[in-house]
């Protein structure tokens, strides 16, 4: 095989559009490793699975992986929210078989749409209530209970023939910075990665998945560079953990990385990783070109080992398998999930139609910009619902005039402003009702507390009948059907 062909197998780029360019088909028909898909590449599932099937056409075996978590990450449903719930409401309902179930669903509808690999789960643990950037992505913070949730659902993707990627070792729980945006330290020892972290890690492990992806994250006791680039890191993934499947790099244009994006490459590579993720800046056939030649300059150099790039080629490569087609997706058994994961705290008694006050606050570029809020949900289904815009609790003191208000955040613990406002309601003596769509955090003295465990649309859907349920008024509480409208 020549080097050229060599170094474009590694390689798993994003590109615009929602049809492939000829640029693209001609260089996976060259030997390009894969390509890494987005919201901005999805319609609907049919279009998903046309593009997939140009790729295809071009080489049978290409890589075609997504970023498919469910909850709140996700990009079939970008533009409506998932129909599935995350790992935190999945960890909530603490059903192993469930979770298996959710992922095969998942996976099932990624093989029907010609996708081979999804980057999912997430294996990292909650261990601060400041992180930015996983929250409700993990199972929760037991690393037992979560690694047994993690096996489950690589056990779920990997039955139906998709590959699934526990991310992002070493571990992103303990960071309170997020490295699509600058370069987490770990406050972290290797001891203490290897008897709490590591645990999901290992269970993915045992359960046979096929990918890890490293993480930016810098562990001061394996010197300053971040475990992608990292030699150490790659070193205790394979012997410590046993790995022996393909090391995926997290997207190497993310900010945590820095510097020249052809040097980040090639460094990854080195230290063992196997295919490297560029897909969050699209790449062009120029850009691509430029990384192909500086991978083959570095090994004509010396600096990348021939043999290195030909195991990382072969690695990557193994995740390229069409997975076979097969009947265990089910759009209702979402909804099912989400309404277990569900927890209320308090009395959830509302007196009338209330009105709703949906605190939004800026996603995480991991989330992006999906469809978010209670408000359409309740109003759907209690007649008079009223859903406001407002910032202070005088306002909508004002508004509600004396009706009950549901105030819905997204981790308050996180936003002082969220915080203060939810807290002040609760002093003014409103009919409230809180609604946490993230990690739970304290109480902020609602007269009831629901959390949903995460913000997809299912979650939000289930909160909105449970406080439909609650809500006197003739109307307010359908039967559920198992269905989402």
């Amino acid at each position: 095989m020549s080097l050229h062909r060599l170094a474009s197998g590694v390689l798993l780029p994003g590109f615009h559009g929602t049809a492939a360019p000829d640029w693209l088909l001609k260089r996976v028909a060259d030997g390009l490793g894969g390509v890494v898909l987005f919201g901005r590449n999805v319609v609907d599932d049919a279009q998903v699975t046309a593009l997939n099937a140009q790729l295809r056409g071009a080489r049978a075996d290409v890589v075609i992986g997504i970023d498919e978590e469910g909850g709140d990450v996700t990009r079939l449903d970008a533009g409506r929210g998932s129909e599935v719930p995350g790992n935190h409401a999945l960890g909530a309902a603490d059903d192993v078989g469930l979770t298996r179930a959710v992922a095969a669903s998942i996976g099932a509808r990624l093989a029907a749409c010609g996708v081979s690999l999804d980057l999912a789960p997430s294996a990292d643990l909650v261990l601060t209530l400041e992180d930015p950037v996983i929250g409700v992505r993990s199972f929760g913070s037991d690393p037992v209970a979560a690694g047994a949730h993690v096996a489950a659902f690589v056990e779920g993707l990997q039955a139906v023939g998709v590959a699934a990627c526990a991310k992002h070792f070493p571990g992103h729980g303990a960071s309170t910075v997020d490295s699509h945006a600058a370069l987490p330290v770990l406050p972290r020892t290797p001891e203490e990665l290897a008897s709490v972290e590591f645990v999901p890690f290992r269970a993915a492990v045992a359960a046979g998945v096929r990918s890890i992806m490293t993480g930016h994250l810098v562990v001061p006791q394996w010197g300053p560079a971040p475990a992608t680039l990292n030699p150490v890191a790659v070193r205790v993934l394979r012997e410590e953990l046993g790995f022996t499947g393909a090391i995926i790099t997290d997207g190497l244009d993310m900010k945590a990385v820095g510097g020249d994006l052809a040097e980040g490459s090639v460094r990854s590579l080195a230290a063992g990783v196997d295919a490297l993720c560029l897909g969050g800046e699209p790449l062009d056939d120029d850009g691509l070109r430029w990384l192909v030649d500086s991978i083959v300059a570095a090994v004509e150099s010396g600096a990348l080992p021939l043999e290195r790039l030909e195991e990382a080629a072969r690695r990557t490569a193994a995740l390229g398998a069409p997975a076979t087609s097969v009947e265990a997706h089910d759009p209702g058994l979402g909804l099912v999930a989400a309404r277990r994961a569900l927890e209320v705290r308090g009395t959830l008694a509302l007196s009338g139609p209330p009105v709703v006050v949906d605190l939004a606050v800026e996603p995480s570029i991991a989330v992006g910009d999906v469809p978010w809020g209670l408000g359409p949900y309740l109003a759907e289904l209690v007649p008079g619902t009223s859903v406001v815009a407002a910032t202070s609790a005088r306002e909508i003191a004002s508004l509600a005039a004396g009706r009950p208000v549901v105030v819905v955040t997204r981790e308050a613990h996180r936003h002082a402003w969220a915080r203060e406002l939810v807290s002040s309601l609760g002093t003014i003596g409103l009919d409230l009702v809180h609604v946490e769509t993230g990690v739970p955090g304290p109480d902020l003295g609602a007269a009831a507390r629901v959390d949903t465990h995460g913000g997809s649309r299912v979650c939000l859907r289930a909160a909105a009948e449970r406080i439909a349920a609650a809500t006197s008024t003739p109307s307010a509480a359908p039967e559920p059907t198992g269905e989402l409208r």
